[in-house]
């Protein structure tokens, strides 16, 4: 089974990209759509327990913010990958103005979230890891060096 980990700041595909790859195959664990991480966390267990590939698509800046899924994954004899969504502050912050729903996330939020991220490293625990790029409508996949 995978346990599939995407890392990225806000707008930069993650949830665009889940939609066109994994949403036939993978359970989304989702905090703006769970809203907790107690609820998070019943869907993780859930898909542990049954062997459900899952990935979870949340913005998963530092080392151990992904770590908590990283052990639990590996504990339960998952292949775990990850994906490191890689885009520029000014493309993010024209993709999430243009954003449907409630509200776009505050371009405060974009740059600290930009200052915060730790891109992941194949150190982590990953079994695979792709750099994403989203380009005119089209994401750009490749596996990932040491360095981004």
């Amino acid at each position: 089974m995978e346990a599939i980990l995407f890392s990225g700041i806000q707008a930069a595909g993650k949830s665009a990209y889940f939609k066109a790859r994994f949403a036939d195959s993978h359970v989304r664990l989702n905090l703006d759509m769970l809203r907790t991480r107690h609820r998070e966390g019943i869907l993780l267990r859930a898909c542990l327990e049954a062997r459900q590939a899952f990935v979870v698509d949340n913005t998963n800046l530092t080392a151990a913010d992904r770590a908590r899924y990283i052990e639990l994954a590996r504990a339960a004899r998952f292949r775990v990958v990850g994906y490191r969504f890689f885009v520029d502050l000014d493309t993010a912050i024209a993709r999430n103005a243009g954003r449907a729903g409630p509200r776009p996330v505050p371009e405060l939020a974009l740059r600290a979230s930009l200052k915060r991220w730790q891109p992941p490293d194949p150190g982590e625990g990953f079994d695979a890891l792709y750099d994403v790029r989203a380009e005119a409508g089209q994401f750009r996949v490749t596996a990932a060096r040491d360095t981004a």
